[in-house]
């Protein structure tokens, strides 16, 4: 915790400005050409960024517009299906739970088919079968570029090609091949929190 892995997705997905150096993001330098990559990115935070007075499906209907998705009802649709929600798509986001609501918020981080993917603890709120659906959506056989912010290590770095791990101090302490590290010698070492 405290690393800086939050920070990190905020300014890969334009959201922040870096404070020094330089970033590109799918060819486009941060922050000055955030323009051209801003549609092309999904991102599942720590807040799902859904509209608490809307029903799951308003909510996607409206990002669906936002992204300028043509006759998005059928897409909306199976997403609500893919992610469990099929009953609860016309329910107020307020009245669902942190697992639905969660469950919404991917919904709505795929919804436009974004080539990169930022997910930070997509885990969260999910109960094992859930984490099973989200992860048909999010993971690596989704065919998405993805950056994952988690404390799952084992997980991640089964599926992981790249790994970046952080110091408490936000310093890499590795970055490279996800094979050529094990996860008890991340925890020993350094202790949860790897994104991949």
């Amino acid at each position: 915790n405290g690393a800086g892995k939050t920070t990190l997705l905020r300014i890969l997905a334009s959201l922040l400005r870096p404070s020094s150096g330089r970033v590109s993001v799918l060819g486009a330098e941060l922050p000055r050409e955030a323009w051209r990559v801003r549609g092309r990115i999904g991102l599942l935070g720590h807040e799902p960024l859904l509209y608490r007075e809307l029903s799951v499906r308003e909510n996607l209907d409206f990002n669906a517009r936002l992204h300028r998705i043509e006759a998005p009802a059928q897409r909306i649709s199976a997403l609500i299906e893919a992610v469990g929600l099929g009953r609860r798509g016309d329910e107020l986001v307020r009245n669902l739970s942190a697992g639905m609501r969660q469950r919404a918020a991917i919904c709505r981080a795929v919804l436009h088919r974004p080539e990169l993917l930022l997910l930070d603890e997509p885990g969260s709120h999910l109960d094992p079968a859930a984490r099973r659906l989200a992860d048909s959506l999010t993971g690596a056989a989704s065919g998405r570029t993805r950056v994952l912010v988690t404390h799952e290590l084992e997980d991640a770095l089964a599926t992981a090609e790249l790994a970046l791990v952080l110091q408490a101090d936000g310093g890499v302490a590795y970055a490279g091949p996800a094979s050529d590290i094990a996860p008890a010698a991340v925890r020993e070492v350094f202790g949860a929190g790897v994104v991949r």
